[in-house]
């Protein structure tokens, strides 16, 4: 087998006009596709960066917490490279987005930080 790159992620929300407003206003990924699928009670949005489809966005009813203190098994975070980091820092806290720190990567002395989708799933952004 030969994996080329990554196709997709796959994020589900619990509020799904909160969630694509925070990823396609805030983040400003671009809507390629949105259908909702009335057999599933669920919407499914397409999402690209730099014109490529990345992230798909759905949503059910009812969806339970993600674990994420302490530790939980699986996917960690969303990690987002970046040019310049103090300004989409910048940009997210006119946004009304609480971000952390920028910190130092120890092994790469890059910049990185993080915040939280309107589920409160990690995002990290990562200067290049």
């Amino acid at each position: 087998m030969k994996l080329k790159r990554i196709h997709h992620i796959a994020v589900i929300c619990s509020d799904y006009q909160k969630s694509k407003d925070f990823y396609v206003r805030v983040l400003g990924l671009t809507p390629a596709r949105e259908v909702y699928r009335e057999e599933r009670e669920s919407y499914k949005l397409d999402l690209e960066i730099d014109g490529h489809y990345q992230i798909e966005l759905f949503s059910f009813p009812n969806p339970p917490p993600r674990p994420s203190y302490p530790e939980a098994a699986g996917l960690r975070h969303l990690a987002f490279e970046v040019d310049d980091i103090a300004e989409a820092v910048e940009v997210l806290q006119n946004q009304d987005v609480t971000v952390e720190t920028i910190r130092i990567d120890p092994l790469t002395n890059k910049k990185f930080t993080f915040f939280a989708d309107p589920d409160g799933l990690p995002i990290e952004l990562y200067e290049k």
